[in-house]
């Protein structure tokens, strides 16, 4: 039986090491994933996701903790991401909890849980801090990192 925890030490140690292809070689072919920035993607937009955001990464790095087993299922990890926005260049600290299914040794389903308010004040500097709360912004940089991902989707990655 393939252990669950594994394969989540696996996909976060590629991540440190900012190398996409052995994150999403965690990933089941149809993964679909969320968080508060991209909100749901599914299967290639996925993988294309990781891919952009390992290749833009600057100064970064990446801790986990807490690796938890639910249940033969379910599993929890937290992870801080420190980096250097590109846009910006402001400095984020990223502290997420990922919540995640697997199946068959692959992860099926991935949601990772952040404050989007905290991560646009930081990404974004006193406009952020401003109005990072607003439906407005939060709709502006989801709609932004949408937009990204299509563009890097269409180019020749």
């Amino acid at each position: 039986m393939i252990d669950n925890k594994e394969v989540i030490h696996h996909f976060y140690t590629a991540f440190q090491q900012l190398d996409a292809s052995a994150m999403n070689a965690c990933y089941s072919y149809n993964i679909v994933f969320s968080d508060p920035v991209f909100l749901v993607l599914e299967g290639v937009e996925v993988t294309a996701m990781w891919e952009m955001l390992c290749r833009n990464a600057r100064d970064f790095s990446l801790t986990f903790s807490e690796i938890e087993l639910l249940d033969e299922e379910y599993a929890t990890c937290r992870w801080v991401a420190t980096y250097t926005f590109s846009k910006t260049g402001n400095k984020v600290v990223n502290q997420v909890k990922a919540h995640m299914k697997l199946k068959d040794g692959k992860i099926v389903e991935h949601s990772d849980a952040f404050r989007l308010s905290t991560w646009i004040g930081q990404a974004l500097g006193w406009k952020g801090v401003l109005f990072g709360w607003t439906g407005w912004m939060k709709r502006k940089v989801q709609k932004g990192a949408r937009k990204g991902l299509n563009s890097f989707m269409g180019s020749a990655h």
